[in-house]
């Protein structure tokens, strides 16, 4: 059997294959009111084809765990029952077709309260539905953001449980993973990365101190999450900065603390928390990185960036780099990928009966 095509069993979780969609925002949500952070019918449609598609889990979207916690106004979220409601048609349509449905939970820090990526993605303010993002430090992510808020302890605190309370609600929505988002220069990744922690209390200087807020969150989600149920954790292993910033050194120190805080896999991703840094993208180009923390430190892995063919990604996996491929864009771009690959390497795929002229 292809090895891309085997399950992998995550606590006593069975994911079907090893072909999982990555979490890409679609900003497409309603900006406030009622509905604000509500799935409608974008959502189920784009999660359902990739469902049909034959995809063994889908990641959705950075989801946010407060109305501040958002990109974008226009991002999902998990912060009410409103909006744990509109989820659970998502989550029963994508289990009737044999996928994993599987959620991240993010706070987006001093990224928060841009545009939607198509009008320019610039910070918007009251006037666009925008509020004032917050950080670890009063550091901007770049010329023209707004200077963030410095957190207090008390906020990091009610922020921690805000995470655990998504988690929660999470689990009420049906899913069956929580991926908590510490990748891409959002709040998590912001405390890990000398760059944009300048802080001298306990959460900042120090390995350990810049990594406590992290750990804390996984606690708190790992302390509601059913124990039989696997929880992810998403990184960016290197910001791609020459000097002072967050390195594949700190991942692979960071892994091995996380596997003994209960997370089960690690999605490993790079760069996001420095604009305009030199970043050598090529197919599979993450993949080294999600290979090295496996190899090291024993812990589960996904690999994901530029990824797209058939045989690249069931070679990934079949020589041991990761346990899992994420598809990104290649999932935009084809929903059935995972039926295609199937057929091209001679593995076993769920088919919808309605669509079985196509096999």
């Amino acid at each position: 059997m292809s090895a891309l095509f085997e399950p992998r069993t995550l606590r006593s979780l069975t994911v079907p294959n090893r072909v999982w969609m990555a979490p890409m925002c679609q900003y497409s949500a309603e900006a406030f009111g009622p509905n604000a952070g509500v799935a409608h019918d974008w959502h189920f449609a784009h999660y359902a084809a990739r469902a049909a598609g034959g995809t063994g889990l889908i990641l959705q979207e950075a989801t946010a765990v407060s109305p501040e916690g958002r990109i974008s106004p226009y991002d999902l979220g998990i912060w009410n029952d409103t909006q744990v409601e509109a989820l659970r048609r998502i989550t029963g349509f994508l289990k009737s077709q044999g996928t994993v449905p599987g959620i991240q939970i993010g706070h987006a820090g001093r990224k928060a309260s841009t545009d939607q990526p198509w009008k320019g993605g610039a910070p918007v303010g009251a006037d666009a539905h925008g509020w004032q993002p917050v950080a670890p430090s009063p550091v901007p992510f770049d010329d023209g953001h707004p200077v963030p808020d410095e957190l207090t302890r008390d906020q990091i605190g009610v922020i921690t449980g805000q995470f655990a309370a998504a988690a929660r609600r999470a689990l009420d929505a049906g899913y069956r993973v929580v991926e908590i988002h510490g990748a891409h220069g959002y709040l998590i990744g912001e405390f890990l990365s000398p760059h944009s922690n300048h802080r001298t209390d306990e959460y900042g200087g120090s390995f350990e101190n810049r990594t406590r807020f992290a750990l804390e969150v996984v606690d708190a989600v790992r302390e509601v999450w059913p124990e039989e149920l696997p929880l992810f954790f998403r990184i960016s292993a290197t910001d791609w900065l020459e000097e002072a910033g967050w390195t594949a050194d700190d991942t692979v120190r960071f892994a091995a603390l996380l596997k003994g805080h209960g997370v089960d896999l690690l999605d490993v991703s790079t760069g996001g928390n420095a604009p305009r840094v030199r970043i050598p993208v090529g197919p599979g180009y993450q993949v080294p990185f999600a290979a090295r923390v496996k190899q090291e430190t024993g812990l589960p892995v996904a690999a994901v960036g530029l990824i797209t063919e058939a045989g690249q990604a069931e070679k990934i996996v079949a020589n041991g780099e990761a346990d899992a491929v994420l598809l990104g864009r290649e999932l935009l771009r084809n929903p059935s990928w995972a039926r295609h690959a199937a057929r091209e390497l001679g593995g076993d795929v769920h088919v919808p009966d309605q669509y079985h002229r196509s096999v």
